[in-house]
């Protein structure tokens, strides 16, 4: 759903992709860059213990692993670096940013063990259905309402909330559990109209 919103922002990145790539940054650095901040959040997350200045430190953490998510494409395009092992890599450290941020939040207690694992599983499996439906060749981008733009929204949003309100995320995170599954039932369908339609 917000893919072309993504495409937007990453649109407006060139002066930041242009300060990284000057200072020696390559898409790969800026992918595991990401990937540390997404684990720093995600161990404020777990010690955070109720504290709203540790949940705000875990979030803006958070937002600045989206960030470099996006901006190791704009580095990458703008300066002809896209190569097939750069979005595995991009792709498989995505997998492990959003794990630990998972683990992070049912570790520290900021929500119900059993729909953190939901929403875990859920987001592995959105990803997942994606790879498998690219490999059968059916284009797969943009389909479902919970992609991994949705989801960084949904518990950024839902963090900040909970700052003042603690048990936002809580409800940030049943409505990740719920929304990514049904993206993956969405996708699911999905390949198998299109599948249909080849016979």
């Amino acid at each position: 759903m917000l893919t072309k919103l993504k495409q937007k922002v990453q649109n407006m990145l060139t002066l930041e992709a242009q300060v990284a790539h000057s200072i020696g940054l390559t898409p790969n650095i800026v992918s595991l860059m990401g990937l540390t901040l997404a684990m720093f959040s995600a161990f404020v997350y777990a010690v955070a213990h109720f504290q709203p200045l540790w949940i705000l430190l875990a979030t803006i953490l958070f937002l600045a692993s989206g960030f470099c998510d996006a901006l190791d494409g704009v580095i990458a395009r703008i300066y002809q670096q896209t190569s097939v092992f750069g979005g595995f890599l991009d792709s498989l450290l995505d997998r492990y940013a959003d794990s630990a941020v998972y683990v992070g939040l049912i570790i520290g207690g900021l929500c119900d063990p059993v729909w953190g694992l939901v929403a875990l599983v859920g987001s592995m499996m959105v990803s997942y259905s994606r790879a498998r439906a690219e490999a059968a060749e059916i284009k797969m981008e943009s389909i479902g309402v919970a992609e991994r733009a949705e989801r960084m929204l949904i518990l950024s949003v839902t963090s900040i909330v909970a700052i003042f309100w603690l048990p936002a995320l809580e409800i940030g995170i049943i409505l990740l559990a719920v929304l990514s599954n049904f993206t993956v039932l969405q996708r699911g369908l999905h390949v198998y109209n299109s599948l249909k339609k080849k016979r």
